[in-house]
């Protein structure tokens, strides 16, 4: 079984050697080696072999003599083959020969087709690359020559067209490589430019606000004097606006046209026509930048970058100098500084599609205005010199309309001018208050003298003094008052046309200004003239002469306000008959003037009396007395006379009050003198020689030193003291208790209280005066006289009290 097996085997392994390649039987012969019939497999091998070889003998002879037969042939064809190879290298020989010129044709005819081709893939690819090529060397120019948006713009087709359609070549990739970096270079160099732009007009805003400003002025100095070839050209014409805050077309109203531009350097003559913003500014930076960054997509960011530079600028332009209030010229820089910051603003909005918008203008226009008011309320309330706040005003005046030729509302800076009109009314006051107590001071308070009709012109043309009487009168004459009538006329009315100065191109109406002047007027003659005046009378040292010259200055000078009411109204062309018009207090105010000095005569009449009476030196114990009055009072009467002489030129009534008010203190001093404390006793002769007195003092009343008193009514300012003096000197005590209360009693002017007062110091002379007067019946008698005339006097005083 095993021995077959075997024999099957070797079988296959000798039919796979037969059909494998030889390469491969190693595998093969090793199973024979693994195995232990070996030998056994070389029999059948070798057996195998012998075989074959007897199947090859046998296919050998077979086709023998086949193999013969064609050996022969093959002889015979060998000569033949050898004389036709001998035909074919010699015909080969031939065409080698032949050949060459062809092979040579033909390669050269192969270079000019293979150049030929070379050349025209050439052309073709440089038609792509020569537009990058040409396109990148205008880059590179624009790049050069700092024309940034159109290098964007060529920046653009480069990447888009040109370098797709040029194919992947080194140059391109390099350029393509470039394409940010170069974006990025002309937007940090636009912005730069934009940098030094937003500088260059933050140090140069003063000078194009000047500019706008100077032709505003100048085409607001166009439009009045067009206003006034059409209008009648009489009186002042006071312009009135509605500023009722409607904004104007800014595109219309706009002084500057638009056009591109850093600060050009323009020179300009007054005579020449005034530069606009587009010749002072180039815009350019603005609209590059603006553009590169809309085409980079960036917009947003460059508009905000510019509204946020723009606003620190704006904070500050706004932003005050702290010695602003000491110069016209620092109110002019800082105006300079704000118009040139909103005409360049004005400029970009209208030039520039949404770079600024309208919203956004106001806004910052609205901030600007608010700290722009503040300012001037602060810096102008340090100012003390109406001059400069006039020139202040009319400069604001400017700055608005300037501003409002733009489109502006400028309502609010108009309404801080009527407040800044109380500041320089206040101003004006104090001014005016140093010159009316200059004007007081320096008068001589003196009629002035006239020598000739030229003086008396020059003098009627200050003041509107008319007088038919004294016009008739020869040179050399006197006016009734003096200098300082003309003078404080003249000052009123300039402080008028001080007034009408800051109410002009305020776009006030003639009502307005006219009612404005008026109160303004009025607080000059109510507060500032008539403290003055008060001043002038309240001074020490000043006389009745100076006194009652002032009552008569002040007369002329009420007479003379209807007068300024006609002024007033003529220069404000609004009738003084108006319903809402307001009346000057002029009068009033002269009249007040005039009773306080009048006041002040009585006060200094007094006084002098009181002067005279403190040289009196009576003998309150005299035994009997004088014949004549006591030299005080003769002096007294001299003195009254005299300066009563002086009040010839005053109203009547006030010389009458002024006589009266001094009898009557005269009788009431004289009384109190005898009632006085110090006095302690009084004789029957100290009486009669102050009745002496009373008496001359009665001579003095009754003389008339003041014309027009009707009858003895001037000796009513002493018939106290004359009754009272009747009833001691008559001793008519009888009488006096009798008719006590009546109306029709002698003494009905005598005080029980003063009688006991005078009775009780001559109670005490009897008693000290002569020790034995009770060794005497009739002193005896008198002293119970008089001791019941007291006791009487008592009850009298008792009864009415109770």
């Amino acid at each position: 079984m095993a021995s077959a097996e075997t024999a099957a085997e070797h079988e296959r392994i000798l039919r796979e050697i037969e059909s494998t390649d030889t390469n491969c039987i190693g595998p093969t012969l090793r199973s024979v080696y693994d195995g232990q019939e070996h030998g056994l497999f070389m029999e059948k091998l070798e057996g195998r072999i012998r075989n074959h070889d007897r199947e090859i003998e046998k296919m050998c002879n077979h086709h023998f003599q086949g193999f013969v037969d064609s050996i022969t042939e093959l002889l015979k064809v060998r000569g033949e083959a050898q004389k036709l190879k001998g035909q074919v290298t010699e015909t080969n020989q031939k065409l080698q020969n032949d050949g060459k010129g062809l092979l040579t044709s033909m390669d050269e005819l192969r270079q000019c087709r293979l150049q030929q081709r070379n050349i025209a893939t050439t052309i073709d690819k440089l038609t792509h690359c020569l537009p990058v090529l040409e396109m990148y060397t205008k880059l590179q120019e624009q790049m050069r020559t700092k024309r940034y948006y159109p290098a964007l713009r060529t920046l653009e087709q480069l990447e888009e067209r040109c370098l797709p359609q040029a194919g992947s070549y080194r140059f391109c990739t390099i350029m393509a490589e470039n394409i940010p970096r170069l974006r990025t270079h002309i937007r940090d160099v636009s912005m730069s430019d934009l940098k030094d732009f937003l500088e260059s007009i933050r140090k140069h805003s003063d000078k194009i606000g000047e500019t706008a400003m100077k032709q505003a002025q100048v085409q607001i100095a166009r439009d009045n004097a067009v206003t006034s070839q059409q209008g009648s050209a009489s009186g002042r014409r006071i312009r009135k606006e509605a500023c009722s805050g409607t904004e104007v077309d800014r595109t219309e109203s706009n002084p500057f046209t638009e056009q591109d531009s850093g600060i050009l350097d323009v020179e300009y003559d007054e005579e020449d026509e005034i530069p606009g913003a587009q010749d002072l500014v180039d815009f350019s930076p603005v609209y590059r930048c603006l553009h590169i960054y809309t085409v980079l997509g960036d917009r947003d960011t460059f508009e905000n970058y510019y509204r946020k530079q723009r606003r620190k600028q704006a904070r500050l332009v706004l932003q005050p100098h702290s010695n602003m209030h000491e110069t016209l010229e620092g109110y002019r820089r800082y105006f300079n500084q704000i118009v040139g910051f909103f005409v360049v603003e004005d400029h970009i909005l209208h030039t520039t599609q949404g770079l600024v918008n309208r919203a956004y203008v106001e806004e910052l226009w609205e901030l600007s205005l608010s700290k722009t008011i503040a300012a001037l309320r602060t810096h102008s309330s340090y100012c003390t010199d109406p001059d400069l706040i006039l020139d202040l005003k009319n400069l604001i005046v400017l700055f608005a309309d300037t501003l409002q030729g733009y489109g502006f509302p400028v309502n609010q800076l108009f309404d801080m001018l009527l407040e800044m009109r109380d500041q320089y009314g206040e101003i004006l006051l104090k001014k005016w208050n140093q010159s009316f107590r200059q004007i007081l001071d320096q008068d001589n308070y003196s009629p002035i003298p006239v020598a000739s009709p030229e003086e008396y012109q020059r003098i009627a043309g200050q003041f509107p003094f008319q007088d038919p009487e004294l016009e008739k009168m020869p040179f050399p004459k006197k006016l009734p008052f003096s200098e300082f009538v003309p003078k404080v006329y003249s000052q009123i009315k300039e402080f008028i046309y001080a007034c009408l100065k800051y109410s002009e191109d305020l776009h006030l109406s003639s009502t307005e200004i006219d009612d404005m002047i008026r109160k303004s007027t009025n607080l000059l003659l109510t507060r500032t003239l008539s403290h003055c005046l008060q001043y002038a009378i309240k001074k020490k040292n000043v006389g009745l002469a100076e006194l009652v010259q002032i009552i008569i200055n002040t007369t002329h000078l009420e007479q003379s306000c209807h007068y300024l009411e006609g002024f007033i109204s003529n220069i404000t062309n609004v009738p003084p008959d108006t319903i809402n018009a307001t009346k000057l207090y002029g009068t009033s105010t002269f009249k007040d003037a005039r009773h306080a000095a009048e006041e002040e005569i009585y006060t200094n009449l007094n006084q002098k009396i009181d002067q005279f009476l403190q040289l009196a030196d009576y003998d309150w114990t005299a035994v009997q007395g004088g014949g004549q009055a006591s030299d005080y009072l003769s002096d007294l009467i001299a003195f009254l006379c005299s300066t009563f002489a002086v009040f010839t030129h005053l109203p009547g009534k006030v010389a009458q009050t002024a006589c009266m008010s001094a009898c009557k203190h005269l009788s009431t001093s004289l009384l109190q003198l005898l009632l006085e404390a110090d006095v302690r006793q009084v004789s029957m002769g100290a009486l009669q020689q102050f009745n002496v007195d009373v008496k001359e003092c009665e001579r003095f009343a009754r003389a008339g030193p003041v014309p027009g008193f009707q009858g003895d009514t001037l000796l009513l300012a002493f018939i106290d003291l004359r009754q009272l003096l009747d009833l001691f000197t008559q001793w008519d005590w009888s009488t006096y208790l009798a008719d006590y209360g009546r109306p029709t009693c002698k003494y009905l002017r005598v005080n029980p209280h003063t009688a006991l007062a005078l009775l009780e110091k001559m109670k005490d002379t009897s008693r000290k005066n002569n020790m034995f007067a009770q060794f005497r019946k009739n002193e005896r008698d008198k002293q119970k006289l008089i001791d019941t005339v007291v006791k009487q006097l008592k009850n009298l005083i008792a009864t009415n009290q109770a």
